[in-house]
């Protein structure tokens, strides 16, 4: 059976001998059923349950209005950002919440001394015999196993909860949730955002060199087929750095991929030469990673290698900050066709690691590692809860289908974003790489796509969620120059990498914010789109006859180059592209000013897509280019924002000038 029978029975029935006074109780959970679970022995009821209440956090519909408050330029709090602990205090379940759940406990059995108050606020915790419980939120509890696995969980079809109280509850512990153990067969998962390489057999043949180019110095005659860290500094006339204030470090997050020290050295040897070699990022491991593998490890993929490549070659002699997360059971073999954030966020706050916002407690065991890992290799310690201070910009180059995971576990997580703007932090994600698609075979479907006929365009998380800046691909075409202007990031990359193309559009999750409501409606306007839409979040993919969601968030607010970038690999040269390449590339750009913005005693810039919305013209408008996808040409770039390249591309200078202008 799955739970013994303990000897506390005495102390237990000793304690629980209150008489219940009649409450109505009103349905809070109904589980839908599951072919993949399937339901076995009812729990004897002299079983000992462990229970969780997770109470429902406060001031969760004011947080955008906060975080609105310190990032909005018109706004007279723009930049007084808030400290960790009042971040915790704003959200944590109230006193009232807390004493009125607690009384009810008392009043129907559960002595004061058996419940448990946790450290961050956020649920109750006590053991009671399983006919308790079933007494307690009027279910029944119920053994189940998994089909194809020898899972077993716990839980019931429904759970009931006072009327009085349902407000101060979010979600309860065994419950409900019987979710299936998910695992695909592919590799392919992280791809929809990791960057994509070519090999070059040598750099003379990678090169091309335009007409027009001859007239430039020689290190800027080849970016269309090679695009530098010179090329990257000429194009958005990007100065060499000389500041590096304590403590401003750009934060990069990896998962499952590692990098190289001899490939990071051969690439500041080849095209950074400024940086001493043996520079590598300052480590912040967490759950049992590990820092760096020898370049012939097939954990060395090329990812973690061209963030540090990239961020060092423009930001130093600033530092980076490696976010390098879990241990090598769970990457890349348990979850390497999964891109998940917990284990990182609840290393930046202790809190998330227990707190319950939108259904979601702590972390979820069908989709996150659990520590200490029980696998006989794995990482033996406590799951790490808010043991690093996050750095001032973080950037991250993975991500995934928004289908492919709960909308309560994003919309959680969402919400942990936020929470990080309004402390001053700025995240950035990059968007993908398949267009208005997902890569071949995610979510049911060979091309990537929703829907029963694979149409429907497959939208992308973290991107969607609001309070974070999402980072599309551009590129300059072989024959091109500096001199030009770029266009959406589209390239023939072979196989399922055909038509390897900036990924942008709307969320069927989130809505859309007000920060970016105008620039929007303008494209819509403008844009003429023919395709049929909805209208509608969480719509049914199996019945709309739309192809895109009218009213989400949409996606990427800014662009950057994501094309032949130089780097090595297991030791040898390769050209990068994706969208994975852009988001450190506007990172460092955001880590450059705030060296400007410190230096003259001014706060870090922070969540930064209201200002860049109020202020489009301080990046470059691309207007060529679309993102395919989906059997159809995607969304094209116009003048103004579209999702495909957002608002544009860094302007150096007036960024500097735009943000040094603000408190």
């Amino acid at each position: 059976m799955l739970f013994r029978q303990v000897c506390i029975a005495l102390a237990i029935a000793t304690l629980s001998t209150a008489v219940p006074a009649p409450v109505k109780h009103v349905l809070h959970e109904k589980r839908n059923l599951h072919v993949d679970w399937v339901k076995g022995e009812r729990v004897k009821r002299d079983s000992v349950l462990p229970v969780r209440i997770g109470l429902t956090q406060s001031n969760l519909d004011k947080g955008d209005e906060y975080l609105m408050a310190v990032s909005d330029p018109a706004s007279p709090q723009y930049g007084k950002y808030w400290s960790a602990e009042q971040v915790h205090d704003l959200f944590a379940p109230s006193k009232e919440a807390v004493d009125t759940v607690r009384r009810w406990l008392e009043s129907s059995g559960i002595h004061e001394s058996r419940v448990v108050h946790s450290d961050n606020k956020g649920w109750l915790a006590f053991d009671a015999y399983a006919h308790e419980v079933e007494r307690l939120f009027m279910a029944e509890f119920y053994e189940h196993q998994h089909t194809s696995t020898s899972s077993l969980k716990i839980g019931c079809d429904e759970y009931h909860v006072p009327e009085h109280i349902q407000g101060h509850i979010d979600y309860i512990t065994p419950g409900v949730k019987l979710s299936p153990i998910v695992k695909k067969s592919s590799l392919a998962k992280r791809v929809s955002h990791l960057a994509h390489s070519k090999e070059a057999d040598t750099v003379a043949e990678a090169k091309i060199i335009p007409a027009e180019a001859m007239s430039l110095p020689s290190d800027l005659q080849s970016c269309g087929s090679q695009m530098t860290p010179a090329c990257i500094k000429a194009l958005y006339r990007i100065p060499d750095a000389t500041k590096a204030s304590k403590g401003n470090s750009l934060g990069l997050y990896e998962q499952g991929d590692y990098f190289a020290k001899s490939d990071i050295d051969l690439f500041y040897k080849d095209y950074a030469p400024h940086i001493p070699q043996g520079t590598y990022p300052i480590p912040a491991l967490i759950d049992g990673a590990n820092f760096s593998v020898p370049a012939y490890s097939a954990l060395n993929g090329g990812e973690s290698n061209i963030d540090i490549d990239m961020a060092y070659a423009l930001i130093y002699p600033q530092s980076v900050t490696l976010y390098q997360v879990d241990d090598q059971i769970y990457e890349p073999i348990e979850v390497e066709t999964t891109n998940l954030f917990n284990t990182f966020l609840d290393a930046l706050d202790g809190s998330y690691c227990t707190y319950s916002a939108f259904g979601e407690t702590g972390n979820n065991p069908n989709i996150d590692p659990v520590y200490p890992n029980p696998h006989p290799d794995g990482y033996k310690g406590k799951l790490q809860c808010g043991v690093y201070r996050p750095t001032n910009v973080i950037s991250a180059s993975y991500g995934q289908a928004e289908a492919d995971l709960p909308i309560a576990y994003t919309k959680r997580q969402c919400n942990e974003f936020l929470k990080l703007g309004l402390q001053g932090h700025s995240i950035l994600f990059a968007s993908g790489d398949y267009g208005v698609a997902s890569f071949h075979g995610d979510s049911g479907s060979e091309n990537g796509c929703l829907g029963p006929e694979g149409k429907i365009f497959n939208p992308q998380y973290p991107s969607n969620c609001p309070y974070v800046t999402s980072v599309g691909g551009t590129m300059l075409y072989k024959d091109q120059t500096i001199k030009n202007k770029e266009s959406v990031m589209h390239a023939d990359l072979g196989g399922t990498a055909a038509n390897f193309s900036s990924s942008g559009g709307f969320s069927n999750y989130f809505p859309q914010p007000s920060y970016q409501k105008s620039a929007v409606e303008k494209y819509f306007k403008k844009a003429k789109l023919t395709y049929p839409y909805y209208s509608e979040l969480n719509v049914d993919l199996n019945t709309t006859k739309g192809l895109y969601n009218r009213v989400g968030r949409a996606y990427p607010d800014v662009s950057a180059n994501g094309a032949m970038f130089p780097a090595y690999i297991h030791g040898s040269l390769s050209h990068f592209y994706g969208a994975s390449l852009a988001s450190p590339l506007f990172a460092s750009v955001l880590s450059l000013i705030n060296e400007e913005r410190l230096a003259v005693g001014k706060s870090p810039v922070g969540f930064v897509n209201p200002v860049l919305y109020a202020n489009p013209d301080v990046l470059h408008d691309i207007t060529n280019g679309t993102n395919v996808g989906c059997g159809s040409d995607g969304f094209r770039a116009i003048a103004g924002w579209d999702p495909a390249t957002g608002l544009g591309t860094p302007n150096y200078p007036k960024l500097k000038k735009l943000f040094l202008s603000l408190p």
